[in-house]
């Protein structure tokens, strides 16, 4: 499944429901100035109001193009009008395009879905290997150096995704978010238990002690 991660630094109208289109998946985040960046996993597009209350447009834009996690997204800035002016200024801080609004939920996938060409899926195979780690979704299998590491589903899941992020720190939630757990609420301790698991399996397999907790923070899975 193609996913793709929406950033909007204003509320729209028809809301941030996640949007199911055949095999692509298109999730909406609210996003302000300042806060933490939400798990992104997809391809990444950022629709940036240029008249932000939070912070002026243009500066969200340069954290947006800055930040390692989304230094990659597809900025659009929208505008009141088409001013000449402000668009050479918001192309100058990183912006890619640019939109003049108003604009609503439709409008946002449309232009989404009208450029197949800048939607790149950072991870279309299910394998992934990160030194001796071997994950396999397809085969459901996870190997260290090609020996077994016995993995419940949404710890196989969990593993993969440290895999694809490492040397990163994650909060509880949003690992949460990155299994796909939004069905129902989830208590957040329930990943001290994914955890714990995981890191028995790891050792047992003898890749040691990978995944480190960050104080107050969440787990990270140091790039062996």
């Amino acid at each position: 499944m193609h996913k793709v991660d929406i950033l909007v630094t204003s509320e729209i109208k028809g809301g941030l429901s996640t949007f199911q289109h055949g095999e692509m998946q298109i999730r909406f985040h609210r996003f302000e100035s300042g806060q933490e960046i939400p798990l992104l996993e997809g391809s990444i597009w950022a629709f940036v109001d240029w008249q932000s209350t939070s912070m002026p447009g243009i500066e969200i834009c340069r954290q947006i193009r800055c930040a390692p996690e989304t230094s990659s997204a597809r900025i659009v800035m929208i505008l009141e009008d088409d001013d000449k002016n402000i668009l050479r200024r918001a192309l100058l801080a990183g912006a890619d395009d640019y939109i003049v609004g108003p604009v609503d939920r439709n409008r946002l996938l449309d232009r989404i879905l009208l450029r197949p060409s800048d939607l790149q899926d950072p991870s279309p195979l299910n394998l992934t290997v990160l030194g001796e780690l071997k994950v396999d979704l397809a085969a459901f299998r996870a190997t260290w150096a090609g020996k077994p590491i016995p993995l419940t589903p949404s710890e196989l899941k969990l593993l993969r995704f440290f895999a694809q992020h490492p040397d990163r720190v994650f909060t509880r939630n949003q690992l949460i978010a990155a299994l796909g757990k939004h069905e129902r609420p989830l208590d957040p301790r329930t990943v001290d238990v994914w955890i714990g698991r995981l890191r028995r399996g790891l050792r047992k397999a003898g890749a040691g002690d990978l995944l480190r907790t960050v104080r107050s923070l969440g787990y990270v899975f140091d790039h062996p």
